[in-house]
Formats: C-alpha cells, structure tokens, sequence
C-alpha cells in the first residue's frame, strides 16, 4: 500500500477523483480513502497543516493500513532562485528548520532522539520521477525542503532558512512526515510545486497561485504512480 498525504483538500480532490472503487473510512479528524490508481494500492488523505497532523497521519497510515511507502505532495514556498512559481521540487532530504535545541550545545535543527538533522528521502523515485517528468517537458528540480510549523513570509526568515540548512524551499509537513517514517523504517518522499517566492508578497502570490498548481502537480503524480505496475 502506498500513502499519500496532502495538507489541503485542494491538494488532493484530483487523486480522489481518479481512483478505481474508493471506499473511505474516518480515523481521528482524518478521512482515509482506498483505491487505485492504476495497478498501484493507494490510500490518500488530507492530514491539515503543519506538522502534528502531518506525522498523527502518517503513524496512521503505517500502523493502520501497512504503508510501505508515503509520499507528501502539495505546495512550497521558493528559498531558491532555482526554484520560480510552479517550478516542482522533490525533497533529497527533510528538515526542521523551527526545531532549536542549541541551547544545550545541540546543532539547530537536531531531532533529539533520533540525533539527526536531515531526514533522507528514496533516491531512487527521485531519478525515475525526473526521468518521467522530462518526458513531459518538464524539470524537476532535487534538493532539500525545510518545514516548521511558519508560513514563511519575510526576506529575513528566507534568507536565514536557506543559509543554515541548505534548503531550496520551505512549508509546514514534510519534514513531520518523514521523521515519524525513519522511525518506522519506511521510505517517503516530499514533491511540492512552487506557489510563492516566500517573501513579503508571498501572501498574495501563494492565495493566487494554489489553485493552478495543486491541480498541476496532483495530475503529474497522478500520471506518473500510474505507469507503474
């Protein structure tokens, strides 16, 4: 089974619509609907913002419905002049850019207990994604996307997110996501497409932009889980 997990219904209308005999149930605030699409097992849902309901969804999805991969798709803010609106990113790692333990002598964005910072996505649909994406006259642009639980809106917060992590885009779940899957041992990705350049107009820009690319990005994956078999 494959999870997929949005953080907005808008984010994940497209994939309910085209799966094959969808049933849902609900767990928690959370509904959970089965199906396929194409030959592949899915279960999609839309967690909410920001990070304690992305990773209650995702424990959801291992322990409940067996997930052996989860990819988190939705949209991102730009911290990177690579990365122009609509522009599609998928994460090579994850972070937490609002996880601050340093106070005790810990690097920023340590997860204690885990003891690490960056949170590896699979490598390999990161390379078959491209590869598809190109096919289409697309690019797909790899690198790491930080999250917190801040819309972030200000030169001063990009400028700082991006220098002391490396990130090229940031948001609010990934990151949640893909802590609760190195607990569990379970691969996931983060893809999101560009709505704002996450800076002081990234208000109107994200309001204006959502729309249009949620739609673009979910019709991309959609496609791309139904070419394998």
């Amino acid at each position: 089974m494959t999870g997929i997990i949005t953080a907005m219904t808008c984010e994940a209308e497209a994939v309910i619509k085209r799966l094959s005999d969808p049933r849902s149930n609900r767990i928690g605030n959370v509904e959970y609907t089965r199906g396929k699409l194409g030959n592949t097992e899915v279960v999609v849902a839309v967690c909410g913002v920001g990070k304690v309901f992305a990773g209650a969804c995702t424990q959801t999805m291992i322990v409940d419905f067996g997930c052996s991969h989860i990819f988190n798709i939705g949209c991102a803010g730009s911290l990177s002049e690579k990365l122009d609106i609509k522009s599609i990113i998928s994460a090579t790692a994850c972070v937490q850019h609002d996880m601050d333990t340093s106070s005790v002598g810990d690097p920023v964005g340590l997860i204690s207990g885990i003891n690490v910072i960056e949170l590896g996505c699979d490598e390999k649909f990161n390379a078959d994604f491209a590869e598809f994406l190109a096919a289409k006259g697309e690019t797909l642009v790899t690198g790491i996307i930080a999250t917190g639980d801040r819309f972030i809106k200000s030169e001063e917060d990009r400028s700082y997110i991006s220098r002391t992590f490396g990130a090229v885009a940031g948001e609010m779940e990934s990151a949640a996501v893909g802590q609760l899957c190195y607990a569990n041992n379970v691969p996931y990705n983060a893809i999101r497409i560009i709505t704002d350049k996450a800076g002081a107009a990234s208000n109107d820009e994200y309001c204006c932009n959502l729309p249009e690319c949620a739609v673009k990005l979910a019709e991309l994956f959609i496609e791309y889980i139904c070419t394998l078999s």
